[in-house]
C-alpha cells in the first residue's frame, strides 16, 4: 500500500474501475494523492504488478462488515443426544420420540445412543427392534444420516431432519 509498493513501474487501475495504464509509481502516488486516495496492490505476482486507486480504510470497513454478515447468515446446528437401552419400552420410546422431534424442529441432529450393560450384550435383536421401532416413529419428520453403528457396547445411530 502506498509507499511500500516496491516495483519501479505499475499497472494502475483508477477509482472508477477504469485502467489508467503502466505508469511509474512515483506517478501512480501523486494521482491517487490528488483524490486524497490510497494505491493498493492488488495483485504482486503480475508483471507489471497490479495496484489500485481506492480508499484503504473503507475498504477495510467494508469487508469487515460482509464478514459479520456472512456469519449472521450462517446456520447452526448442534448435535443433541437420546440415550436408550434395549429393554426400553413402549412407553419411555415415545417420550423419547418427542424429544427428538422437539430437538429436530429446531434445526438440530440427534445423536441416538443404545447402551448395553452387563449381560444385556446377548439382546442384540431386541437392541435392534428399539431402534427400528424409533426411525418408524420419526420417520414423518427426521431421517437417518448414519445408520446404526456398533463400537463395543455401544450402538449409535445420527438422525438429522428431512
Amino acid at each position: 500500500m502506498n509507499k511500500g509498493i516496491r516495483a519501479s513501474q505499475v499497472r494502475v487501475i483508477g477509482a472508477d474501475g477504469t485502467q489508467i495504464g503502466i505508469i511509474p509509481i512515483e506517478e501512480a502516488l501523486r494521482v491517487a494523492g490528488e483524490d486524497s486516495l490510497d494505491l493498493v496492490e492488488v495483485s504482486p505476482d503480475a508483471k507489471p504488478p497490479v495496484c489500485k486507486i481506492m480508499d484503504f480504510g473503507k475498504f477495510k470497513y467494508e469487508q469487515t462488515k460482509k464478514k459479520q454478515e456472512a456469519k449472521r447468515k450462517q446456520k447452526s446446528t448442534q448435535i443433541k443426544e437420546i440415550k436408550v437401552r434395549p429393554k426400553t419400552n413402549d412407553h419411555d420410546l415415545e417420550t423419547k420420540v418427542k424429544h427428538i422431534e422437539k430437538f429436530i424442529s429446531k434445526n438440530d441432529k440427534v445423536k441416538i445412543t443404545l447402551v448395553f450393560r452387563g449381560r444385556e450384550f446377548m439382546l442384540k435383536e431386541q437392541a435392534n427392534k428399539v431402534l427400528n421401532r424409533i426411525v418408524a416413529l420419526t420417520d414423518t419428520f427426521a431421517q437417518v444420516e448414519q445408520y446404526p453403528k456398533f463400537e463395543g457396547r455401544v450402538i449409535t445411530m445420527l438422525l438429522g431432519p428431512k
